[in-house]
Formats: C-alpha cells, sequence, structure tokens
C-alpha cells in the first residue's frame, strides 16, 4: 500500500495503516467491504492509544487485499450502520476484492486466520459440514470407542443462538481421554489417527493430541474439523486440573462432560458435555450468552506451557510464517542465491541434498534439483511445504517436500532415523536466526544422525551478531546469532567445524545485509573424532 489520504468519517477513519475509531461506545465492531464481512475488532483491545483516538492496525493477512476502491461500513453486532463510506486504499487502482482464488470470499477467524465463515456458505453446504461432523462423532464413539462431544463454536451457538455461528468458520469435537499421562495420551491420539484414516477421513495430525479431518465438500473446499484431546492431569496437591486442545485449561467437573447429553443444530442430533453452558463459561468466561465475534481467548500461559510441552512442542511463529508466505510469497527472490552456487560447487555430482527451511520459493532446493541432485526440501510452515510442492511439480523436478518441525523431537527424529539410511547432505539457509536454542539443538540431532554414518556435510549461512549490524527481514522472525555460540553447539553435538567464514549476503527479501557466515561441518565417528582432537585440529 502506499499511503492514501485517509478517508474522514466522524467517529472513524479509515486509512492504509488501518481503522483510527475517535470515539466509539461501542466495544464491538463489524468491519464490511462492499457488503461483505471481512472483520471484527474491538478498539481496547486490538488498537493502540494516537492523536485524536485509538488505531486498529489492519490483520496482516488482510494487507495483501487492501489496493483498490471499496465501500467499507463499520457497524455494531446488532448491524446499526455506524460508518460508511467508498475509501481508497494503496494505489487506489482497481476494486478491492477480498476473496481467495476461486472467488469466494475470506473473512478474520478468531485466530487471525483468513477463512470462508458460514456466513458465505449456501444453506446445502451448511448440512455437508454438519452432517460431516455428525460422522466423525460418530466414529469417535462407536468405532474408537471414546467419550467425544461437541464443543467451542458450534456448541456455543447451538446453545446461545439455536444455529451455527456466522462468523465461525470450522466445527470442533473433543473427546476425553481416561489417561492422564502425556505419553499415552499421544499413543492414544495416533491410534484414533490411524482409525480415522482406515475409516476413510483424510486426516491431518496438528499436535500429539489434536488431527484434523479434513472434509471434502460439494463446492470444493475442505471444511476443518478438529479433533482434540481433553484430559485430567493432578496438580502438586492431587487435585484434578482439565485440560483441552486448543490451549484451555484450569478447573471444570468431570460432571459437566460426562455423561455426554445431546443437542440439535440445524435439525441434526449431536452429543454434547452433560452440562453445556458449564462447558460454555470455562471457555468463553462468565459473559459467554452476549455475543462478541471479535472474541479472543485469554488462556492461562502456565497451562499453555504445559501443553505446549506435553503435546505440541514449540510452533509459537508458524501462523506468522504462514501470513509471511502468503503476503510476501510474490516479493522472494526466486534465483538461486550466491550461497547456494558456493555450496553447489562443493557437492560430488551424485550427492543428495536436505534444503532445511526451504520457504515458500524453494530458490537453492530447486537450484540444486535444475543441477541433477535428489533434493528434499523440508519447512516449518505447510504454506511454504505446498507451495514448493506445486513449483517443483510444474516445472518436473527431482524434489520432494515435507513438513519438519525442530521443536518436536518426533518430528525430527522420524526425518533422521530415514536419512540415517538415505544418506544427504543438510544445507540451511537463513535458517539458524528462526531458531531458538532448543531448536537448534534438534538441528545438531539431526545433522548427527543424518551425516555420521556417511560423512556428508551441513552447510549453513546465517546473520551474525555485531555492532551496528542492521536486522535481518522479516523483522521478529529472523534474527543475528553469535557464530561462536554456533560452532560451540555443534562441537557439543560431536561435529567439527571445518569452515566459518564471514561475508556480505542478503536476507530473505533480497536487502543486502552485512555480516553474515558461511559455515560446513561434519559428523566424524566417536573414533575420528577422537583422532582429530589428538592432532590439534
Amino acid at each position: 500500500m502506499t499511503g492514501s489520504a485517509p478517508t474522514p468519517g466522524g467517529q472513524f477513519e479509515i486509512s492504509d495503516e488501518g481503522v483510527l475509531v475517535r470515539d466509539s461506545s461501542t466495544p464491538v465492531l463489524i468491519l464490511s467491504v462492499d457488503g461483505q464481512y471481512v472483520w471484527s475488532l474491538t478498539p481496547e483491545r486490538d488498537g493502540h492509544p494516537v492523536d485524536g483516538g485509538t488505531m486498529v492496525p489492519w490483520p496482516t493477512v488482510l494487507t495483501r487485499f487492501l489496493d483498490g476502491t471499496a465501500t467499507i461500513t463499520i457497524a455494531d453486532y446488532e448491524g446499526e450502520v455506524l460508518f460508511e463510506d467508498k475509501v481508497v486504499l494503496g494505489s487506489g487502482e482497481g476494486n478491492i476484492s477480498i476473496v481467495d482464488g476461486s472467488g469466494n470470499p475470506l473473512s478474520v477467524d478468531k485466530v487471525g486466520h483468513l477463512t470462508r465463515s458460514f456466513e458465505a456458505t449456501d444453506e446445502s453446504i451448511r448440512e455437508e459440514i454438519l452432517d460431516g461432523t455428525q460422522r466423525v462423532l460418530a466414529d469417535l464413539r462407536d468405532v474408537v470407542g471414546v467419550e467425544a462431544y461437541l464443543n467451542y463454536g458450534a456448541l456455543l451457538g447451538a446453545i446461545r443462538e439455536g444455529r451455527m455461528l456466522g462468523h465461525d468458520s470450522d466445527t470442533d469435537v473433543c473427546y476425553l481421554s481416561k489417561h492422564t499421562v502425556p505419553a499415552e495420551i499421544i499413543s492414544e491420539s495416533y491410534a484414533i489417527e490411524r482409525t480415522m484414516r482406515e475409516r476413510g477421513w483424510s486426516v491431518l495430525r496438528m499436535s500429539g493430541g489434536d488431527i484434523k479431518v479434513l472434509h471434502q465438500v460439494s463446492d470444493g473446499r475442505k471444511v476443518h474439523i478438529d479433533i482434540f484431546v481433553a484430559f485430567y492431569v493432578p496438580d502438586k496437591d492431587g487435585e484434578p486440573v482439565f485440560y483441552q486442545l486448543g490451549n484451555r485449561s484450569g478447573r471444570l467437573r468431570r460432571e459437566a462432560i460426562v455423561p455426554v447429553s445431546t443437542i440439535n443444530l440445524h435439525g441434526y442430533d449431536f452429543p454434547a458435555p452433560a452440562e453445556p453452558e458449564e462447558m460454555l463459561a470455562f471457555i468463553y468466561g462468565p459473559k459467554w450468552r452476549t455475543p462478541d465475534p471479535s472474541f479472543k481467548y485469554a488462556d492461562p500461559p502456565a497451562g499453555v506451557r504445559r501443553l505446549d510441552g506435553w503435546l505440541r512442542g514449540f510452533r509459537t511463529d508458524m501462523g506468522f510464517w504462514t501470513e509471511f508466505h502468503n503476503t510476501h510469497g510474490k516479493e522472494l527472490e526466486s534465483k538461486q542465491s550466491a550461497f547456494g552456487a558456493w555450496v553447489q560447487r562443493q557437492l560430488p555430482e551424485d550427492a543428495k541434498v536436505v534444503d532445511i527451511g526451504s520457504g515458500a520459493i524453494g530458490r537453492d532446493g530447486r537450484f540444486f534439483a535444475r543441477k541433477g541432485h535428489q533434493v528434499h526440501s523440508v519447512d516449518f510452515s505447510r504454506a511454504a511445504v505446498a507451495a514448493v510442492r506445486r513449483r517443483a511439480e510444474r516445472h518436473k523436478l527431482p524434489l520432494v517436500s515435507e513438513q519438519l518441525i525442530l521443536g518436536e523431537l518426533r518430528s525430527t527424529l522420524a526425518l533422521g532415523a530415514r536419512l540415517a539410511r538415505d544418506p544427504h547432505h543438510l544445507y540451511a539457509r537463513d535458517l539458524i536466526g528462526c531458531l531458538d536454542g532448543a531448536a537448534r539443538s534438534q538441528l545438531w540431532t539431526l545433522a548427527k544422525m543424518a551425516l555420521r554414518p556417511s560423512g556428508g556435510k551441513l552447510y549453513l549461512e546465517f546473520a551474525v551478531t555485531g555492532e551496528n549490524l542492521p536486522e535481518p527481514q522479516p523483522e521478529g522472525l529472523v534474527r543475528r546469532v553469535d557464530p561462536a555460540l554456533v560452532q560451540a553447539e555443534i562441537e557439543a553435538a560431536g561435529g567439527v567445524v571445518e569452515h566459518l567464514g564471514i561475508n556480505e549476503g542478503q536476507d530473505m527479501l533480497g536487502n543486502p545485509l552485512p555480516g553474515v557466515a558461511r559455515l560446513r561441518a561434519s559428523w566424524p565417528s566417536p573414533k575420528k573424532l577422537t583422532q582429530h582432537a589428538a592432532e590439534g585440529n
């Protein structure tokens, strides 16, 4: 966006920066673009004070659409229009259209993702979604044998309004596990996944206790039906604490959940918690009966940390990376990097390469593939994995792409075990600055498993710490790292740094970047490592 003149409008002012709320007594605002619901906002929570009022920035997922002209409407939850005017954003050329590739309207959901809401869904499609949800619950209860029930937005809509929430975009079900040990809870979840696949469902695993059923409906989209685990774990005093993905934790009576009750939603019967109102108060707070389409969860940090450690590993930045790839993917350089060319000159002709942290472009992985190397591309972001896979298929390159979450030990060990039997060199540009200490430790574990049996190499490029050095972009997602720390960690993990040099480079967006390290390491056998140390190298 280029910064067009703001559009005045009494209580509100619309600009490229966002929505300026001058004086609104309405806590929840509904924003529409040319009559299409797009976003719900709470100025006090989502904005920050500026001269003349509160500025609520546009959600990052919307910014790529906000270039052109459109009529923007702001209303309260009851539908009373508080502002309506034709606005010009960005270059002002053309019309603003917030739709997917098939022309379907999109809106921002409660966790900040762009989705198709039920409000923009035909009744026949809604019935397909409800039918699919009903069949998922039946399989969980009758085939798997767990206490499953409808929950979250679908339960709230059924109890409070007698219908699906217009601003919701998926359905969620939960099951109450009998287990109290995280390892047993994870094992049960994987058994459920296997059974659901055997029943013919397309399933995507999200964590150790959360899977998504991808339910294909007749308008072409795949609707997500989340299956969350719920369980009790005693606290230090032996009192049961209730945990429910995603991220809920606290005190809730078991009798509020089981035995399940039955509710009706648009003519479909669903199992529900024994006391639905008590469950809704636990999830949404005491004001759950008051409609708030801009609601955001406020989960206890201690509970979130425990769920992360027990079931998820640490994937805090995953949503931000997905937004970055979706928003800035077209801005990224597609030609191979200078570092990629430097590494390629060192690779044997028949070498296989794993491109770790490939991003949505996979520029160097595709370069290696064009040079005749078999390439295994991995990334944290599913959006990036899918984009690289599409590019490789389009150009018929010898490249496969899949997800790797270095914050999750299971994900790291699974790939490491495969690479131990299928020798590859490891390549990672701009990855180190995206990882915390735990994830870097997992990377060294992966390198040890993959490289020690074959004698392969690890090639890294990353921005280093130093005085008066600019931060690499995207800011907040990539950081500078002390090269001495990286070398010490590699050596502590049994590796040997064969080359470490500091050069000029570029960040992900192609900006010139001083202070960039190039590193090559290997993981010799313990015997060779001892010899290496004895020789004083």
